[in-house]
């Protein structure tokens, strides 16, 4: 079966009118960076020489915030101390966009906190310390988050929980929760934490990972068949519609109750750190079916999500327009990328390259109808330097140089070609005759032309060289013209 196609742009509008109703255990994420510099001479261990440190809303927290970055609304239920931690989560979630958040305070509960320590050079994690309480929430508590859950659900067109077992979803809670949300008509997705998973009976979907669902399984989940096999008696059990089980590099497999199963490879990627990929996969899951996507739509999602929260440090959160990056083909992306169409653009990406010591090279155009010609001298500039900037004419500008009857394809149609080459990395539309405010604006490395141009008639030579860069002239492929293919297209003699 075909695999269906992913209106990306569809979906998150949608996406961008749903609420999530969270709930789960926050925490707060401290990571300290730094430098391994010897070994303690107290204990075997290695010193860190702390550098920075950076705080997240962590746990079920970071579930939220990835569900408010994807675009749509979050309100979220949690618990916390009466603590500085605690105080400090509060008015990070305050602050978030998209978030809405009702906490319960137990003031005889520490908030959970937990710092860890990474080598900036491996992006290892050296130590982790914990300061929690992982006891079930006391029966005055239950009540509290009881109370504060039900009235939200009416609100939500999916609930998340999201259990890291430090308290907040005891089987009270889980039960008056799902029942409450079944009774509404709400789909309730689950992140286990326990093996007992009858405690989540009637939840539309559980998501624990490969080696949750081994233990709760008690088989190996050594392949996406293992899985199949074992899931009849849980998701019986669970009464749930469906299990997905996240393998980290081997991908995910979901099991419906009712269908066939679905396997998605994972996305290729360097990975930097996965903590927290987990809490991105369930937001990614509930926003996509809060939109109403289908299984394999929002496994696709989720996949594409979990990619790129792994290739970031620390507990991250994914935006929609990192997703979409994923998702997309580059191809389909490289116009949007590539063309420079807002004010400040070209001067925002000038500066980010030079602060990378990127050499900036230059050539211009009208390109037309893109030749093999063409393809020469861009290729050719591209590799004398290290990012490529083509100046294309305007249509206004075109008609003055060639004619009432060019161009043929438009400025948006040109740019979007030349975006889609590889040796080009940005495209600029410029008005007048002559690239020369362009080039007096980028000072490039290199400016790139055709053999047919001598140095000395390459406008913009004298603001190139007298920066330090150099004029490069690329020979011409003979036999390739835009007028004769025009004049030909037309009906002319070859």
């Amino acid at each position: 079966m075909a695999t269906p196609i992913l209106d990306f742009d569809a979906l998150a509008q949608t996406i961008s009118g749903r609420t999530v109703l969270c709930i789960g255990d926050i925490m707060l994420d401290e990571f300290v960076y730094g430098e391994v510099s010897r070994i303690s001479p107290e204990a075997p261990t290695p010193v860190i020489a702390a550098q920075r440190s950076e705080i997240h809303i962590g746990g079920a927290g970071n579930v939220a915030r990835n569900v408010a970055s994807l675009g749509a609304r979050c309100v979220f239920v949690g618990l916390v101390g009466e603590d500085d931690a605690g105080k400090r989560l509060a008015s990070a979630l305050a602050e978030y966009p998209g978030i809405e958040s009702a906490l319960v305070c137990d003031p005889s509960r520490p908030t959970t906190r937990k710092v860890r320590f990474v080598s900036e050079h491996f992006s290892t994690h050296m130590l982790r310390a914990d300061w929690e309480q992982a006891l079930a929430a006391s029966d005055d508590i239950e009540t509290r988050l009881i109370e504060t859950i039900l009235p939200l659900i009416a609100r939500a067109d999916i609930v998340l929980l999201s259990d890291y077992a430090k308290g907040v979803l005891t089987a009270r809670v889980i039960r008056h929760t799902v029942d409450a949300a079944r009774q509404a008509g709400k789909p309730v997705i689950v992140d286990p934490k326990s093996l007992n998973w009858a405690i989540y009976r009637g939840a539309t979907l559980l998501t624990p990972n490969r080696k949750e669902f081994a233990e709760a399984t008690r088989s190996r989940a050594d392949s996406p068949q293992d899985i199949v096999d074992a899931s009849e008696d849980v998701m019986r059990l669970a009464d749930c519609e469906a299990i997905l089980v996240t393998q980290g590099e081997r991908g995910m497999t979901l099991v419906p109750r009712n269908g066939e199963a679905v396997h998605v490879p994972a996305f290729p990627v360097k990975v930097r750190d996965v903590s927290g990929a987990g809490d991105t996969v369930v937001a990614a899951l509930a926003v996509s079916l809060a939109a109403g996507a289908d299984w394999d739509t929002a496994l696709r999602m989720a996949s594409a999500a979990a990619a790129v929260a792994v290739g970031k440090q620390g507990t991250a959160s994914v935006s929609a327009a990192e997703l979409r990056r994923k998702i997309l083909p580059h191809a389909y992306l490289a116009a949007e990328e590539k063309i420079v169409l807002e004010p400040g653009a070209l001067d925002a990406q000038l500066a980010e390259w030079r602060r990378q010591d990127q050499r900036i090279g230059f050539t211009n155009g009208c390109f037309d109808i893109l030749h093999p010609g063409h393809v020469k001298v861009l290729t050719a500039a591209r590799a004398a330097c290290d990012r490529l900037i083509v100046g294309l004419n305007s249509d206004a500008s075109v008609r003055r140089l060639k004619g009432a009857d060019r161009p043929v394809q438009d400025e948006r149609a040109r740019a979007e070609v030349l975006a889609a080459l590889e040796a080009v990395d940005l495209v600029v539309i410029f008005e007048e005759d002559t690239p020369i405010d362009l080039i007096t604006r980028i000072k490039p490395s290199a400016l790139v032309k055709g053999g047919d141009y001598t140095r000395e008639q390459v406008v913009g030579h004298e603001v190139v060289e007298a920066a330090g860069g150099v004029v490069v002239l690329v020979d011409i492929l003979q036999g390739f013209s835009t007028t004769a293919l025009v004049h030909r297209a037309r009906g002319g003699a070859k």
